[in-house]
């Protein structure tokens, strides 16, 4: 972490939720709360953690890189 008001403070969270707009937000027409809770749910329980090959963890899913350490 860095000092209070660093700028490295979200930097890993703001990251996400910019993967999250794109690849979900800006794609779909979301009408109500609970469709978008239900929605994002999915893709971070369906797609997110099982699916997509993430850098920092050697291009890993997030499953299989829990599952190997």
């Amino acid at each position: 972490m860095s000092r209070q008001r660093g700028c490295y403070d979200n930097a890993r969270i703001e990251l996400f939720h910019s993967v999250l707009k794109k690849e979900l937000v800006y794609l779909e027409k979301l009408k109500t709360h609970k469709q978008a809770k239900k929605r994002f749910f999915e893709y971070i329980t369906c797609f997110y953690n099982r699916k997509r090959i993430h850098y920092a963890i050697g291009y890993f899913t997030s499953n299989e890189y829990e599952r190997t350490y």
